[in-house]
């Protein structure tokens, strides 16, 4: 009876967490629970609970961990300072006068936003709250824009410093910086891919994305260039600063946020945007997002050791490395179980059950871990497009109005989770190679 304990318990996590139970006591009730009962039968040593509180000392105690409070604390100050709403108008004004210009824009934004904070919903709701109206305004098709607005704000999952990609690279054992060295290419991959979507469906139906009307710009030559350095140089040097520690090798992760943080808090007074009140919001939300990634990583840790106990961690391994074609197969059938998982569940909790099982077989199939992390991060960044509990439509429906039906939300993400799957096939099969 011993090997069925690990099969057993993956899949009751599984059952517990899509009726609706909070995934970090799920992940760490089923483990004792399962503890319990095999020791009883004598399949289980309850010895090895004994490593628990040393682990959990591991989890508070992780130094790289220590970026998450940061990077989160940055995103939520400068989205509450409204640094975004200038960054929006900008671009706007510099790339509205052709068809498809405004939703390039918003893009664009949603690029440097995503390198700037990290937190997907602070972009998503920004530019839902600044740009949708004024799409709206100039005639932009509703489908188009929301989509656009979505799929653009899901970059701070990919383009570095994504708290994703910190979680990961602390759960995998690979390098950070690695990480976000490494995951400019699919970032920048998808940025243009989302940019030729938009110019070619400006070019098959031209009255989709219409110009922006000549009235908007307003300010002249030296107008235009104060307001572009104003409100884009600040961001851009912060962004430089942070990750540019970071690829040079100046500053780890950590160090990088902290500086990353400080940076925020300097551009929010020298705005006049900085007050206690958004100050006590941000650090509201980081302490809300923190205490949750902390409780999800010692309800894993829990999860992971009993599942050793079982040996359950070895049935994964064996199963997942034995599969006829190899690297490619294993790639796909991951890819497959993360995207399906997508629809139901947040990206964090996706991580913290599927990263701990797979990293064995993927380091006996000899897979590249940091690569193997891209790909899964890709894959979890398109977990926010997919309904019915993607969490950028959520975002993006909390702050359009009641006349825009769920429904149109949901099919303007559709064109953007096809391009993001194209762009995690490439990636799967060139990796596999």
């Amino acid at each position: 009876m011993g090997e069925f304990w690990g099969p057993t318990m993956f899949v009751s996590v599984l059952g517990f967490i899509f009726i609706g139970y909070p995934v970090a006591f799920v992940l760490a009730g089923t483990a004792l629970i399962f503890a319990l009962a095999g020791s009883l039968v004598g399949d289980f040593d309850l010895v090895l609970l004994r490593a628990l509180p040393d682990r959990t000392f591991g989890v508070m105690s992780n130094y790289t961990l220590l970026a998450v409070p940061y990077f989160i604390f940055m995103g939520a100050l400068l989205e509450k300072s409204k640094m975004a709403e200038d960054l929006l108008e900008t671009i706007g004004v510099l790339f509205g006068n052709f068809r498809g210009g405004l939703a390039i824009g918003v893009v664009g934004v949603g690029m440097l936003f995503a390198a700037a904070t990290g937190v997907v919903g602070a972009s998503v709701t920004a530019m839902g709250l600044i740009s949708f109206p004024v799409m709206q305004r100039h005639g932009y098709r509703e489908d188009i824009s929301l989509g656009v607005i979505s799929a653009a704000g899901t970059l701070g999952q990919i383009i570095p410093p994504s708290i994703v990609l910190i979680v990961l690279g602390d759960q995998m054992g690979v390098s950070v910086g690695a990480l976000f060295r490494t995951a400019v290419i699919p970032g920048v991959a998808l940025t243009l891919s989302y940019v030729l979507y938009i110019l070619l469906m400006a070019w098959i139906v031209p009255e989709s994305m219409p110009p922006v009307k000549t009235g908007v710009h307003t300010n002249g030559g030296t107008g235009l260039l104060k307001r572009v350095l104003g409100s884009m140089l600040p961001p851009i040097v912060l962004i430089l600063i942070v990750l540019g520690s970071i690829f040079l090798g100046i500053a780890t992760p950590t160090e990088a946020g902290s500086l990353g943080a400080v940076g925020a808090l300097v551009l929010s007074f020298l705005n006049g945007k900085l007050s206690l009140k958004i100050l006590r919001e941000s650090m509201e939300d980081t302490v809300r997002l923190t205490v949750m990634v902390v409780f999800l990583l010692i309800g894993s840790t829990v999860f992971t050791l009993v599942l050793r106990g079982f040996d359950g961690d070895l049935w994964i391994a064996d199963m997942l490395s034995s599969l006829p074609g190899g690297t490619l197969s294993f790639l796909l059938l991951i890819n497959l179980l993360v995207f399906f998982l997508g629809f139901f569940i947040d990206f964090f909790e996706i991580a913290f059950i599927i990263i701990p099982l797979i990293i064995l077989p993927a380091q006996m199939l000899g897979i590249d871990l940091v690569w193997l992390a891209i790909i899964l991060a890709v894959n979890i960044q398109t977990s926010f497009l997919t309904p019915p509990f993607g969490f950028s439509l959520f975002y993006l429906r909390g702050v359009t109005p009641a006349t825009v039906p769920t429904s149109l939300i949901y099919k303007g993400a559709v064109p953007f989770i096809g391009i993001q799957l194209t762009v995690l096939f490439a990636l799967i099969f060139w990796v596999s190679l």
